[in-house]
């Protein structure tokens, strides 16, 4: 971690703040102390991540569970998940206690768990970490509505800093070369992320890839190893863990500034796919639709640096070539969504 002028400021903050407040102390030691735990090798990348065709499900809906459905039908991940019998981990983005589209849409959740119980799954969890000074997150999880969702479900609810964490040391990262992940995410025989589309004034952006960031620890978040690095450190923190499956909530998006806040637009999409670099190139795709960041506009779909590190590291589709978009509409006929939809194949290169 680098201590640079901007965090030795905020440390002397949090430290006055952290006499007088039981909050500014939990932050204030996430900031200082590294949590230790075993070092585990990186769990290795699916072998379905290279070669042959991604497929990314967009689907319009005004049905969010029906949506669900038929994205995670069209992306064939139910027998990518293979959750029958098994322990699954959903891990949506509650990155503070706002509602959409700032964090996951918990209606999505619910639709999500309700699938994952209906295909056989023997334990279901939802987990996430909130951004540092958001700590601690079990209040955020509880204002997003994914603690009423989690309880419905019958599913486990962790918020990931109360945990124990493991050490990985990718031999391939040039900077995350040591990291902690929570130990939960770790080990847990299934895992399914459920970002949400948002434009992001440090990362650019923030969907697949990003939401990774919150299963690690405060001292290895994107920040701590630099603002040039930022980018890079977001893809290679996904050397770490694998989700199996991503369902992605599009119904809202934060079109431009992100994460806290910035102008929302409203899809009303739900996507799905195996693997994170494909989703995430259609992501993109929707954010250059509607043209309102700076940043996710002034560069096409696969020159953004979290792309360019994921392929380095073989992450996922290298090109448009590996990448199939399914499109679905199951409105009565949104005019608005066939633009997009051809937009999205016109920014990925597959139209």
């Amino acid at each position: 971690m680098r201590l640079t002028r901007r965090h030795l400021l905020a440390l002397g903050g949090l430290s006055a703040s952290a006499l007088f407040f039981p909050q500014c102390r939990a932050v204030l030691r996430q900031f200082l102390f590294s949590p230790g735990g075993e070092v585990v090798p990186a769990h290795p990348v699916p072998a379905a991540a290279g070669g042959g065709k991604k497929r990314v499900a967009l689907v319009r809906t005004d049905d969010v569970g029906a949506g669900v459905r038929e994205a995670v039908v069209l992306a064939d991940g139910l027998a990518a998940l293979d959750c029958r019998g098994r322990q699954v981990l959903v891990k949506p983005n509650v990155v503070y206690g706002k509602p959409p589209p700032a964090t996951t849409d918990p209606r999505l959740v619910a639709a999500l768990l309700a699938l994952l119980k209906e295909a056989g799954a023997s334990r279901m969890q939802v987990g996430d970490m909130s951004a540092v000074v958001s700590l601690p997150t079990r209040p955020n999880l509880e204002a997003t509505g994914m603690v009423a969702v989690a309880a419905a479900a019958g599913a486990d609810l962790l918020a990931l800093e109360e945990g124990e964490w493991v050490e990985v040391r990718p031999q391939q990262a040039r900077h995350a070369t040591a990291f902690h992940v929570a130990r939960a995410v770790y080990e847990a025989e299934r895992l399914v992320s459920v970002p949400v589309l948002k434009a992001h004034r440090s990362a650019s952006y923030s969907f697949a890839l990003k939401n990774t960031v919150g299963v690690v620890h405060a001292r290895n978040k994107p920040w701590a190893y630099g603002g040039s690095t930022w980018e890079e450190v977001v893809a290679e923190l996904n050397l770490a863990v694998h989700p199996r499956l991503y369902v992605a909530d599009a119904l809202q998006v934060m079109a431009s500034g992100g994460p806290w806040s910035g102008e929302v637009m409203r899809p009303g999409c739900i996507l799905a796919s195996t693997d994170p670099v494909a989703l995430d190139v259609v992501g993109l795709g929707i954010l250059r639709h509607y043209g309102k960041a700076d940043h996710v506009v002034g560069k096409g779909v696969w020159e953004q640096v979290q792309i360019r590190r994921a392929i380095e590291l073989k992450l996922g589709a290298r090109n448009a070539q590996e990448v199939e978009i399914v499109g679905r509409d199951l409105t009565a006929g949104d005019a608005a969504f066939t633009l997009l939809l051809d937009r999205v194949r016109a920014e990925v290169g597959t139209a």
